[in-house]
């Protein structure tokens, strides 16, 4: 038993010696728990945030102006006010996301009952913001148009109010939460591309069947290339929670980091 986990440790150990001399696996083990997981956090595919809007406002009415109030921080961005010339070459250029247009008399045609349309051109390129921003974009727009229309804000009072704390994340931001998923996500990812790339590494280099023709067992091989690339992993895991998320993303921890360390440990 001594015997095999010495050949175990052994084994572990030329496994590092091995990984530090590839940079490639090295750069992608920093950009995995750094890089990543700060894009990851601070993209926030999930909302709509500081969106950049443009209005083309050819109506000049009451209305109009209402529908351009509408939109404000921390979704939209303050909408930027154009001429329809001034529509493409922006969109083009990526200043902004969603660029809506009120023709002429929309406000006469809303009050008259007529049918009016507003022209909404979306950059789909930004596919995070494109499809939520859309249907914000349209509630905010009728919500507007039926108050105006009907000379009110109409507050409906449900019979039950239902209150909603988050505990540990009061303002639920998901920053919070998208820095620690993606270490989570990242430990399982690479755990696997480690350990599969050190058996590739000796076929590559030539060794496996060295390894096969040695004393030791294809239990103590498999288990050696485990325990070494899982702790290069969980390393990496200890500084990207304490560097990156609790340093440049500024995420409090509430819970206990040792617990999640050891949880992660009994995942690799």
């Amino acid at each position: 038993m001594l015997h095999s986990l010495k050949n175990i440790w052994r084994l572990g150990v030329k496994e590092l010696w091995s990984l530090w001399r590839d940079p490639v696996m090295l750069v992608l083990i920093v950009y995995t728990f750094t890089a990543s997981v700060y894009t990851a956090a601070s993209a926030m595919p999930e909302t709509l945030h500081h969106a950049p809007i443009a209005i083309v406002d050819q109506d000049q009415s009451p209305l109009s102006a209402r529908i351009a109030s509408a939109f404000y921080p921390p979704q939209f961005m303050p909408p930027q006010m154009l001429d329809w010339q001034q529509v493409d070459p922006g969109m083009d250029a990526g200043t902004f996301t969603f660029a809506l247009t009120i023709p002429p008399g929309f406000q006469r045609d809303v009050l008259a009952g007529r049918k009016a349309e507003l022209q909404l051109n979306v950059d789909a390129t930004r596919m995070s913001q494109a499809f939520s921003g859309s249907g914000y974009i349209q509630q905010i727009v009728l919500a507007e148009i039926n108050e105006f229309t009907q000379r009110h804000r109409s507050a409906s009072t449900l019979p039950v109010d239902l209150e909603l704390r988050a505990r540990f994340n009061p303002s639920l931001n998901k920053i919070w939460f998208g820095g620690l998923m993606q270490i989570i996500n990242n430990v399982t990812l690479l755990s696997i591309i480690l350990t599969g790339a050190a058996l590739i590494r000796e076929r590559e280099h030539g060794t496996i069947e060295h390894l096969l023709v040695m004393p030791v067992t294809p239990t103590e091989i498999m288990l050696a290339k485990v325990w070494s690339m899982g702790a290069v992993v969980l390393v990496a895991a200890g500084v990207s929670l304490n560097l990156v998320v609790r340093g440049f993303l500024q995420v409090p921890i509430e819970g206990s980091i040792p617990l999640f360390m050891a949880g992660a440990a009994l995942c690799l």
